[in-house]
């Protein structure tokens, strides 16, 4: 397999769960979103803490979502505005 195509085993451990992300980009990357996540979930989990791992995982998802969404509308304005 060419350096290209090559695929990266990175051990991430996200609230008591340990996981294998495969993938092309590096484990410093996946360490940092993987980081993302689990701060996101302990956040969430300490202003609530009777809710479900699912739940968690839900609420974090949508946050994270809410938090890109909202970068790439401002990225996305920024652009128009230069054309």
């Amino acid at each position: 397999m060419d350096e290209q195509n090559r695929k990266i085993r990175t051990v991430v451990r996200i609230g008591k769960n340990t996981y294998t992300v495969v993938g092309k980009e590096s484990e410093q990357h996946v360490m940092e979103a993987a980081d993302l996540v689990d701060a996101k979930i302990r956040e969430i989990k300490s202003k609530n803490p009777y809710l479900s791992s699912t739940q968690l995982a839900v609420l974090a998802a949508l946050n994270i979502s809410n938090d890109y969404v909202t970068v790439k509308k401002k990225l996305e304005d920024k652009q128009n505005e230069e054309d």
